[in-house]
């Protein structure tokens, strides 16, 4: 448990120190008010962006197909802020441009 913590303090502190480094807000967060923009976004809000990815994989007979949600503006953003490339993403799923 102390591990998971650990991750969520420095996923929400990576964030916040990019945001400030770059002098930038991050607007999308909040449920209702897409708008409503915030340099000091938690871990809960930032993990909570990601609550529509699905992955789905179609067993036929001889093969497996697979779909991977595209990422929104706002999931590429906080990627970005972390330090990450898209393709951290896009690599967990060769086929996701290819719908069964």
């Amino acid at each position: 448990m102390s591990l998971g913590l650990r991750v969520l303090i420095l996923l929400e502190f990576v964030v916040r120190r990019q945001l400030a480094a770059e002098e930038a807000s991050l607007a999308g967060l909040y449920a209702g008010n897409p708008k409503r923009a915030t340099a000091r976004p938690t871990t809960e809000l930032l993990l909570e962006a990601f609550r529509n990815v699905t992955l789905t994989m179609v067993r036929l007979p001889g093969r497996r197909y697979f779909h991977l949600t595209p990422l929104t503006e706002l999931q590429q953003r906080i990627l970005c802020l972390l330090g990450f490339a898209a393709e951290v993403y896009t690599r967990l799923c060769r086929e996701s441009a290819k719908p069964p």
